[in-house]
Formats: C-alpha cells, structure tokens, sequence
C-alpha cells in the first residue's frame, strides 16, 4: 500500500497530522503513532475531512483505547451495550446516540482506507450500525410512552412491539457510509395499550414512530445519527406512520404499484420485534414474488427507469455514480428483474443483497458466468467509489466533487498514480454496467409488435360482426368454421369483456399477430384452435399477455410448439406455468442425472414449511410437469434420441419416487415413530420399479409399475412413536401415502399414475412384501411371465440393504438354471397371446408396441435370452433396459453382431415413432412405410433365428 506521506499531498497530510497532534497535547490525551499507526492515520486524513474534524473536536478518540476499536473487526452490534437502554434523560440519549455512531463511523472509515476491510465488510458494517442504532432509538422511545400509556396488547392481551422494517440498501445489507435509511413501521395486531392513560394500538405506534425518529434525526451540537424516510409506507405521506399487518396486507393486494414490489425485495425487520417481521414478509412474499414467471416486472422497471432517466436529464445527473448511464442503479435493476420474474418459482433468488442476487441469478443459469462476474467486479468498485465519496465530509453525495484537489485525493486514497487513471477506470466499469443493461434489459425499451393490417382487420372483423367463416379460410384456415367459433367464444367470454382497457389494448394487439403467425405453420387451424384454448386459461394473467406481446421470440416458440405436438401443447394449456420454460434462457439445460434433479428439487423447496405436503407436492409437480416439458422440446428438436429421452424420463420419475417416500417416510416417523430395534440407514423399506420404469425406457405420458418391500425381521415389531404400529402394517401405510401422493390430483395436476398390480399375488396380495416373501414367491410359485417382468426391474429407492437383499433375490430367480426350448416355447406362446388380445395393426399400420417385429418383441427376445442364459451368463442380470441389454447379449455370444445392430436399430426406431406419437396425442399406431418394414423383419429374423416362433401358436 502506498506511503501517503510520499504522495503529492505530503504537505497537506504533515499540516494536518501535526494539528491533531497538537490538539491531543492540548487534552492531554497521549497518541502512539507506533506499529504503523501514524502512516494509517495519515490514510484517513487524506480521504477523509470528516474524520479530521471529528478529531480535532474530540482528541480522546486517538487516545489508545479509541485506536484499538479501529483494529477490532466486529461489527457496530458487538458494542451494543454501550447504548444503554436504562438512560431514561434524553439528551443524554440524543448524545449517546450521536457519539456512538460518530466512533463506529470513525471506525469504518479507519478499516476500508488501510484496506483491513473489503467493500462487502465496509457495507455490512454500515447496515449493522444503522440497525443498533435503530434498535436503541426505538427501546429509548418506548421508555416513556410505557410509563404513559402501559404497553400495546393485541386482542388475546399478548404484549407487543413495533416492527421496524428496513429497505433498500439498509433492508438488502449492503447500506453506505453515509445513507438516510428507508423504513416502514407496521405492528402485528390492533388492540389498546393497558396503561392508566389507554390509547389504541394504532395512536400509541404512532407516536412512538414519530419519537424513534426525532432521536435519529434530530440536529443537535453532536449532530445526528441518520435520515429517516418513511415515504415508502403505503400511501406515502398521506398514509399512516404505522399500520397493522392486516392493513397492509390489504393496502398491497388492493393498491400495491410495481415501484412497491421492487422496494419489498430488499425489505427486511431491523428493529423491533423481529419475528412478528419476518412473519409479515412471508405474508407479503406472494406480492412481490408471483407464482409464474412475471414478465410484468418489465413494466414496473419501464416506469422507474423513465423516472430516473427524467431526473438525470433534469439534474444532469450523468455523472452521478448511483443514478446516471452505468451507474450502481443499473446493476441493481438488472439483479431485480431478474428476481422479479423468477423469484416465485426459485427460491434462491429471493435474496436481499445485490451481491447474493447476482450470485443467485448465477448458480441457476440465469445470468452467465462471464456477465456476472462483470456487473460484481463493477458493482463492487461502484460501490467503494461511492463509500469514499461519502466518508470525505460524510455527506449522502453520488457525484464526484468538481474541485480537481478533492478528485486528486480521492484518487489518490484509492491508490491510483492520478486522476486521470482513476477516472478511466471508473468510465470502464461504468461502460460494461452500462452495455450489460442495454443487453439484458432490452425488452424494457419496447418493440414494434404491430401485425400487418389484413391481420388486425380479420381481428376487428371477428370481434365486431363475428366475421365469415370465408375470411378465415382465405387466411389459410380450414376447416374455417370450427376456428371462427373457438375465436368468438374467446371474443365474447367474460373474462375478455370485463378487460381492463389496458389490458384490452395489449390483447387487441397481440392476437393479430397470433393469427398470423398460426397462419404461417403446417396446421393452421389445428395450432390456432389449441392457442385459443391457451387463451381461455391466460387472458386473466397479464404476465402471459405481457410475454407473448412483447417477447417475440417466446411467442415464436409457442406457436411452433402448438403447431408440432398436440400432447406437449395439451401440457401447456392444463398448466400454463409451463409457457414460462418457452422464455426460460436455460431451456436447452435439462438435468439429467438423479443427483441433479435431486439437487432441483431440494433447492425449489427449500422454503417450503415441510408441514405442508400438499405445496412439496404441487412444487414437485411443477418441477415434473416442467422436466418433462423440456425433455419433449429437446426430442422434437433432436437435440436428444429416443432412446436417450426415455432413460431421463425414468430418471426424473426415479428422482421424484425417492423424494416422495423421504416424504411418506418423514410422516410416519412423526405419527408413528420407527420400528423398534432397527438399526439400518433407511426406513426398511424399498420400492421397485417394473416395466418401462425399471427397463429406463419411460414414455411422456406412462405410468409407474411399483412393487414394495420391507425387512420381514421388522414384520411383527411395533413402532416406537405416540402412535405405534405393527411392522407389516407401518411398511403399508408409508406405502399407501407413496401412492397417494404420487397420485393426489392439485391444481398443478398429479405426478404419475401408478399400477401396484405386478406384485406377488397381483391385486389380490398385500401392497407390500417382504423380501424373503418376494424371494420365495419368485422361486416357487411365479410364472414365466412374471420372471419375465422381473428381468424388466430394478431397485429405485429406498432402504440400500432392501436394494442389495433385492438384487440377489433377482439374481437368484433369473439366474436358476432353465431348459432352453422351455423357456422359448413358454416366451412365445405369452408372445402370441398377447398378440391375439392387443394388437391393433392392420395391412396398412403397424402397432408399435403389440405389433409383429415390434417393441414387446425385441423386449420378449431379450427376456427369453436372460431365462435362458443368465444362469452361465451373469452379466446379463445386471442390467434391466432394452438397450442395455443388447450389447451384453453381443458380447456373450448370444447375439451375432449384426443381429444385435438390427435390433438395437430397430428398437431406437420404432421407439422415437412411439414417441412421436405419444407428443403429438395419437395412438402409438404408425402407418407402414419401407423403413418399419424392415426394422419389424429384422426383429423377427432374430427372434426366428432364436426359436422364438412369435408369429405362429408355439
């Protein structure tokens, strides 16, 4: 660090320095300018007049003692105790008040300029004292209004306090040196006071805001301690100095602006009675923070920003470094609208400090690396320019101070050679803030969304006449008539008719362009009937209307969506919040593996209150309802195969089985404890997957074959808790809650639908079983279909020791010896059965699961050749996928190479047809065509080859 005494100033700084000394002679307070002392003191008087004043008033604060709070790295709240609470003579406490921020000041000031600080210390550092400050402000003023009037009680007669809430940057932690602090004063509940002079709740807050400020701000010999503005509270200076809850509450779902909702960001309790604030911010969350992804937040930045800019020009205001072009404004805009869009549905962006949202907005992909890294070095850098501004004659200033000595000592105490180097680099950062909103916030500018005008007369037309069913088709709409009565059902719906005219003006706008747009796909009428229907579920939200309206490239993608998949677009309309994954920048990043979804899920309930299943549930509804979504857009986009979309749809489904038996489990343990005695890492029990689950190769809209087990050493042993059960049936009821709330139908839907039927004894058998119970069942009584299914099962969650137990129970079963032209014989006739019942092929179309050479005949091939084989070949047990399998069977010998590529061809082809099928809502019936041909004749060549005679009785 350099030596000030080196500097330009050196003169200045031995000027000043030799006068404080002398003033400490004059007190008789010694000074050791030992241990580098002088050369840091030296620092401070060349950044800071205000700190030269304040020890030329008072030498006591180089004394020794004051010396050794400036090498103290605990923040104001450690010396709380010096702002006794028990002063009942107020001047005492306006001079206590002043003195303690004075030294605490000193202190910041002593610790950012000697570097013993970083930016984030100096801003936390500010927030805590202000919040002592506050805190002893308000126990001051409660004093005397106590002897008055006694203390407020709510209806119950519990006693209360104020809550003092803070915004801005004092609310988000990160306040500056010299700051007036913004606050809002709210109390739980109306009531009286139970003093021998009552007043009602609402009076006696009141006064008591009124007294808590005038001892902040009062101007005395000693100064004051802070500003206080409390113009943020509802209704501003019109409105009530402190409201109850409810009130404000009701003041915010009735009246609340967007300015309001991007202040409650930051808002947080700093004084008073803390809890009772952090239960009115949770109160308050769903007004800041919307269900859906809230593209509204645009507009309210639109009106800020147009403020600002209006106050900029008006002051020129340009190198002001908080509000002007680049400024710190900007970098908390671009953190808080993304916040603002995004932070009802993840919670990690519900942060307060700008630091931590730009952190938020990194870690979930939001906000690149590279960008973020940029905004925090500018931000961090702003922010300590600003600190030095203010710590000059501690003064609430932005603007560098036109005198050139100041700006040459402020460069210098920021330890640049000059001024010009210190200010080329603030105009860098300020050109990357300022480039990284034009970037990100472009939307905020506005766009011509205008349709050409034969669209919006076709609009007009529909909703003044109804139009003519002519006029749609020449438009490229046919059949006409079911579009011209799906657009006049909209157009004279209620929720249309009773559009506010704002709202009726942006609708108005952007459903030409919808016509248009639908007009120009490869089903016009098909993908504008399915918008309509999409309408009929939106046009209540504006932010829905906010989006397609003003993000062309969303709109673009929505309508090729409801063009190309009819299941994808059926999703979209049951649950709308999915249109948000459309304009989601992250879109093509879908999690893939387990732990990554698990991951998603813990950090999108992280809020949660984990009394409450039915949010978890719906959050995990959501969570799956949007995987999903994005899991088809990439296999429509062949960004993924079939064969790869299939596997991640069985990863999501076995992430999400895990998280709702922790849930089931977590249940059971508070009602009923855990079974006595048991010393394992689950909760003995295990669920397994069948079918195209536990084969890895799940459709969109399958369901989820389970089975359940339990450690039978647990069967007759009773739970522990205040509710004791019997082991068979605690296992049952944790069972019965898996598939209730895999199940359970909410307003976001339901997860799965699960088929417990493949069990031992099928419906007629317990929902769960024991292992040993599964394991004899297998070996004694199963039938050949059943060990069938079973090569098609894996262990999906659960206590591990049941999954080990499981797997060699599986071993064991499917890898008995067998007679080879048994098992054939046994496999093809199950085959041809199944054929003769299910399959729905013609000369023309071809089933693709039942049909002849199809998918159930590859599966049935590999199933004949795991009974047949397994038990000389144990590689074949350890996998249960399709496509797994096949490479296994190649490298056993059991499969020439080339059979293998035809069936593991066939099978990735005939499974992206079904696929296909499934998203765009149609049968998995294809219609024949030289490709299936082949693919279904290399199946059963194989299947020939291997005495699977699929196509006659056995």
């Amino acid at each position: 660090m350099p030596n000030p005494t080196a500097s330009p100033h050196a003169d200045f700084l031995e000027s000043r320095y030799a006068r404080l000394l002398a003033r400490c002679r004059e007190a008789g307070v010694p000074f050791y300018d030992d241990a580098g002392v002088a050369e840091q003191l030296q620092r401070v008087l060349l950044a800071s007049d205000f700190a030269f004043d304040c020890f030329s008033r008072a030498p006591a604060l180089l004394a020794p003692d004051a010396l050794m709070l400036m090498s103290d790295p605990r923040q104001a709240d450690a010396r709380a105790h010096q702002l006794d609470a028990g002063e009942r003579d107020e001047a005492r406490q306006l001079a206590l008040l002043r003195k303690f921020r004075k030294r605490e000041a000193l202190r910041l000031i002593w610790r950012d300029v000697n570097g013993l600080d970083e930016v984030a210390d100096t801003l936390a550092g500010s927030t805590a004292l202000a919040e002592t400050c506050l805190e002893a402000a308000l126990r001051y003023a409660e004093s005397p209004l106590a002897a008055r009037h006694g203390v407020p009680r709510d209806a119950a007669g519990r006693p209360q306090r104020l809550v003092v809430l803070g915004l801005g940057k004092l609310g988000g932690g990160e306040l500056n040196f010299s700051s007036d602090v913004d606050l809002i004063l709210a109390y739980a509940e109306n009531g009286q006071t139970d003093g021998a002079r009552v007043v009602d709740n609402e009076t006696y807050y009141a006064r008591l805001g009124q007294q808590m400020v005038r001892l902040l701000a009062e101007v005395t010999p000693d100064g004051y301690v802070y500003r206080v503005d409390l113009r943020l509270r509802p209704f501003g200076n019109a409105g009530r100095v402190a409201l109850s809850f409810a009130a404000m509450e009701q003041y915010y779902q009735r009246e609340g602006r967007n300015w309001e909702r991007y202040a409650w960001i930051k808002a947080r309790p700093v004084a008073g009675d803390l809890p009772a604030g952090k239960r009115l911010t949770e109160t308050l969350r769903p007004f800041v923070y919307r269900r859906y992804l809230d593209y509204t937040a645009f507009a309210g930045l639109r009106e800020m920003k147009a403020l600002i800019d209006a106050e900029v020009a008006r002051k020129d205001l340009s190198d002001n470094l908080k509000l002007g072009p680049g400024g710190i404004r900007e970098i908390e805009f671009i953190a808080q609208l993304l916040q603002m869009i995004r932070g009802g549905r993840e919670p990690s962006l519900r942060v307060r400090g700008l630091l931590p949202a730009l952190a938020a907005c990194e870690q979930i992909g939001v906000l690149e690396r590279a960008r973020a890294a940029r905004l925090r070095k500018a931000y961090v850098f702003l922010r300590r320019v600003e600190n030095r501004l203010q710590m000059l004659r501690d003064e609430q200033t932005h603007a560098l101070p036109a005198d050139a000595d100041l700006r040459a000592r402020i460069a210098a105490a920021l330890d640049f050679a000059n001024v010009d180097a210190f200010l080329a680099a603030l105009a860098e950062e300020r050109r990357v803030v300022a480039e990284e909103y034009a970037a990100l916030l472009a939307p905020v500018q506005g766009i011509d969304t205008s349709a050409p005008t034969a669209w919006t007369e076709l609009w007009r037309g529909l909703d003044d006449d109804g139009a003519d069913a002519r006029a749609l088709a020449a438009m490229g709409f046919v059949p006409a008539e079911p579009v011209r009565e799906a657009l006049l059902g909209l157009v004279r719906s209620p929720a249309v008719r009773s559009m506010a005219a704002g709202s009726r003006e942006r609708f108005d706008r952007l459903m030409p362009q919808l016509l248009q747009a639908a007009a120009a796909t490869r089903s016009p009428s098909a993908c504008l009937e399915r918008l309509v229907r999409l309408l009929h579920a939106i046009v209540r939200r504006a932010a829905y209307l906010v989006l397609l309206d003003e993000q062309p490239g969303a709109r673009r993608r929505l309508i090729a969506l409801f063009a190309d998949s009819a299941w994808l677009a059926e999703r979209v309309i049951a649950h709308p919040l999915l249109i948000d994954d459309l304009f989601d920048p992250r879109l093509e990043q879908v999690p893939v593996d387990r732990a990554e979804i698990g991951r998603e899920i813990a950090r999108r309930t992280a809020t949660l209150d984990d009394a409450d299943a039915e949010a978890e549930i719906e959050v995990l509804q959501e969570l799956k309802h949007s995987l999903g979504f994005r899991l088809g857009l990439a296999f429509l986009g062949r960004r993924a195969d079939a064969v790869a979309t299939a596997r991640r749809l069985a990863v999501l489904a076995e992430a999400i089985i895990a998280t709702v038996l922790a849930y089931a489990e977590r249940d059971a343990l508070r009602q009923h404890g855990r079974p006595a005695g048991y010393a394992g890492t689950g909760s003995g029990l295990g669920i397994l997957g069948y079918g195209s689950l536990g084969a890895s190769e799940l459709g969109f809209a399958s369901d989820l074959d389970l089975v359940f087990l339990y450690d039978e050493r647990l069967g007759q042993v009773e739970s522990d808790g205040h509710k004791p059960l019997d082991g068979q049936r605690y296992y049952a009821r944790i069972a019965q809650r898996v598939v209730h709330l895999l199940t359970t139908l909410t307003r976001a839907g339901r997860l799965y639908e699960v088929d417990v039927r493949l069990r031992p004894d099928g419906g007629k058998g317990l929902l769960v079983t024991s292992v040993q119970g599964f394991a004899d069942y297998q070996r004694d009584r199963a039938w050949t279909w059943e060990h069938q299914a079973l090569v098609r099962s894996r262990f999906l969650a659960g206590d591990a020791s049941l999954g080990r137990r499981f797997a060699d129970a599986r071993a064991g079963v499917l890898g008995a010896a067998r007679d080879r032209a048994e098992v054939m014989r046994h496999v093809a006739q199950m085959r041809t059965r199944w054929r003769a019942e299910r399959d729905r092929s013609s000369a023309a179309e071809l089933d693709l699961k039942q049909g002849a050479g199809a998918l159930l005949d590859i599966e049935f091939t590999l199933q004949a050749l795991v009974l047949a084989h397994a038990h000389e070949t144990p590689a074949l047990l350890r996998e249960s996928s399709t496509a797994r399998l096949i490479p296994v069977a190649r490298d056993a010998g059991l499969l020439s190479p080339q059979q293998a590529d035809d069936l593991a061809a066939a099978y990735a082809a005939l499974l992206e047809r079904a696929l296909a099928c499934t998203l765009d809502a149609r049968p998995r019936i294809a219609a024949r065509d030289a490709a299936l041909d082949a693919a279904t004749a290399a199946v059963l060549a194989v299947a020939q080859s291997l005495d699977l005679r699929f196509l006659t009785s056995g």
